[in-house]
Parts: C-alpha cells; structure tokens; sequence
C-alpha cells in the first residue's frame, strides 16, 4: 500500500481535452518564434505581442470545448480518496487540474490565470486581459501585470518543495510528459534514487523511458481511471 505519491503532467494530458501544445509538429511554437513570446526580452522588446499570444491561450480556455477529461478527474479523485499524500506537479500553465478538484497541485510553469508584478513578484487571478491597464495593486505607480509563466530562462516553480516530495515519495507516476525538458525529466531519476516505484502513462515511450520501471501505452483519460482505482485498492498496478 502507497503512501506518499507524487504526479507529474505534461501536455499530453491536456492534448486530451483540446488544449493545443507547444512542442508537437503544428504547435504552438511552430507559429510563433520562441524568443519573441517566451523570453524576458520577447516580453522587454514588444509586450504588446506577448500579451496577445497569452491572452489568446486564456480565451482558449474559456470555450466549452475545453473541460477537464477523465485523467484529470481520476486524478481529482486520487487525491480526495487516497489515505495518504498525493502531490499533483503539473508543467501545463492551464487551469484543468483545478476545475476537475484537484488541490494539492504545484504549477511549476505558473499559470494562465494569473498575472505577476514584474517589481514585487507577487501574483493576481486576472480579471480582465493582459494590457496596458491591467496593473498591480502592490505598487505606487501601479505595474503593468506580466503573465505568471516561467520563460526560457527563469526558473521553474517551487523546486525545492517538488524535490522535497520526490524524495519521500514511494509511487511517482508522469502522465502525457515527453520527458525531454530538465529539471522534470530528471524527475524519475530522484525518484528512482530513493527507491519509489516510477510508472510512466503515454501514448507513446518518452525519451527517457529507460528510467522508469513500469510503462503503460495509451490514452492517459483511458488508463487512469483503472490505474487511480487500483492504487485506492491496494491492488497491482499493472
């Protein structure tokens, strides 16, 4: 029986609910050059543009097309059943893992929904688009607000609360991550070091495969449900 259980998300697990991903061939990315809507200087030389291409990610997340999928929702319910510690580090920036009742969740990426003073650093929910008249209320004069995303180059979130739980974890599960970006794809090998059981959820081997001990090729919203109601139960995972 587990009882400290960390899961990793990537964009597969949002892919599932219509979110479109920046790293797939007709991503994101692919319209847009990195350095221009993903760096502090993008931000420093043309925040206008900047503020469209999250803006135009938020307005996405508004359309009743975009729901939380049975992954989410299995996940929701792991942490609400699960007699122990279930932490849900997610790299996706969208709110799907929230509107599905997830509460124990690190945002290592930040988020869509919120926006940061560029002076204090502290963080507001949106109420209206990123713009000029969009400021803090932190600082006199006010700030323009910058979206709550870690950029090319800055540091990811609450690392040393992740590292922390990794360390006393026994089960860590990554779901639809292609295991490509550092620090998270290092995430497995911490995991591995203090003798968790690592399980990877795909629809394809990520490139670190190799790592983990357990693989399931798949749908994650298909696999999870039975995966989250054997861990409940105590029984096999595979």
């Amino acid at each position: 029986m587990y009882r400290r259980i960390v899961v990793l998300t990537g964009a597969g697990i949002s892919a599932e609910s219509g979110i479109q991903t920046f790293r797939d061939q007709d991503g994101l990315w692919e319209q847009h050059h990195i350095e221009d809507v993903a760096t502090p200087e993008g931000y420093e030389r043309n925040p206008e543009l900047v503020e469209t291409f999250y803006n135009d990610r938020r307005a996405q997340l508004a359309l009743d097309t975009v729901q939380p999928n049975a992954a989410h929702l299995a996940l929701a319910r792991l942490e609400r059943e699960f007699n122990g510690d279930c932490l849900v580090v997610t790299q996706n920036i969208d709110n799907l893992h929230e509107r599905a009742g997830s509460h124990q969740l690190i945002h290592m990426h930040g988020e869509l929904a919120k926006g940061r003073c560029p002076g204090s650093g502290q963080t507001f929910m949106l109420q209206a688009p990123f713009g000029p008249d969009n400021v803090c209320t932190c600082c006199l004069p006010a700030e323009r607000l910058r979206p709550h995303v870690v950029w090319f180059g800055e540091m990811p979130l609450e690392m040393e609360r992740i590292y922390d739980a990794l360390e006393r974890c026994d089960l860590f599960l990554a779901i639809g991550t292609s295991g490509t970006v550092y620090p998270a794809a290092g995430f497995v090998e911490v995991a591995n070091h203090y003798s968790a059981h690592s399980v990877e959820v795909n629809l394809a081997p990520a490139s670190g495969q190799s790592q983990f001990q357990y693989h399931m090729t798949g749908r994650a919203g298909e696999l999870l449900p039975k995966l989250v109601d054997n861990i409940l139960a105590g029984a096999p995972l595979w």
